[in-house]
């Protein structure tokens, strides 16, 4: 019973938190760290994308999914918990319409979806918002959309990194000490900067890299993924010091791709 009332909390402080800072996440361009240190190499990983059927897990409002539908993916699904993200996704889709159907969902239960209907499953920083169980579960429903061949391409905070450094600007997640592999399914707030000096509120349930590999395998996934280390290029730097230089050298995200 304890896993259970876990989980629902964990849930709803994810609404609650997204709901209240909806409007602060909507853009249209890169502005927020992870929109330079992850997002690009996300999409990369993504393609090829044209004529592909996608669903975005975990969309927030719409910022991947608009990309991705640039890239002309025949159709874009937007799914994410939050009420007023989705609101926001609608919202921008009304004044710029490309067509992507958004809607609010639960990353454990794709039943609006059939059997291997996608080509393409895209979740950028969802899982760091599940617990293990969750993980596994949301695993488990993307084998069963995607078709054989299809892929799944995902990024999360990489989990060595809230170890590795203080709760400072412009990065970090709170974790309470050192204990890496006793305090996994324990949630930490965290918060990521923008480049106009203002910040958005983000979680972490931690994982270590063995529970994802493990939640892969049992959720069906047999082939071997593509494993990108993120980290700030000299590119960044180059662009705006003060801001990158902080976080020179430490594993800020990890991307993955795995085929079914």
């Amino acid at each position: 019973m304890q896993s259970d009332t876990t989980i629902i909390n964990n849930e709803t402080s994810t609404v609650d938190l997204y709901n209240n800072t909806a409007n602060s996440w909507v853009r249209e361009q890169a502005i927020s760290l992870s929109d330079f240190t992850a997002r690009p190499f996300v999409l990369q990983l993504c393609e090829p994308i044209s004529q592909m059927r996608v669903l975005d897990l975990g969309c927030g409002e719409g910022y991947c999914s608009r990309e991705l539908r640039r890239r002309k993916a025949a159709q874009v699904y937007g799914i994410d918990i939050s009420q007023g993200m989705i609101d926001a996704a609608n919202f921008q889709e009304t004044n710029n319409p490309l067509g992507i159907t958004y809607e609010v969902g639960c990353a454990t239960n794709l039943s609006q979806f059939n059997d291997g209907e996608l080509d393409l499953v895209v979740a950028v920083f969802l899982f760091n918002y599940l617990t293990i169980a969750q993980t596994q579960e949301c695993m488990r429903e993307i084998v069963r959309v995607l078709q054989p061949g299809g892929r799944f391409v995902f990024s999360i905070p990489h989990p060595s990194f809230p170890y590795m450094r203080e709760a400072a600007y412009p990065f970090y997640f709170q974790v309470d000490g050192s204990g890496y592999f006793s305090q996994r399914d324990q949630q930490f707030a965290g918060r990521i900067w923008k480049r106009d000096g203002s910040w958005l509120n983000v979680q972490l349930i931690h994982k270590t890299l063995e529970d994802y590999f493990n939640s892969l395998n049992i959720a069906g996934f047999t082939k071997m993924p593509m494993l990108k280390e993120l980290r700030v290029t000299p590119e960044h730097i180059a662009l705006d010091e003060s801001f990158f230089r902080p976080l020179e050298d430490l594993p800020l995200h990890l991307a993955i791709q795995i085929s079914k």
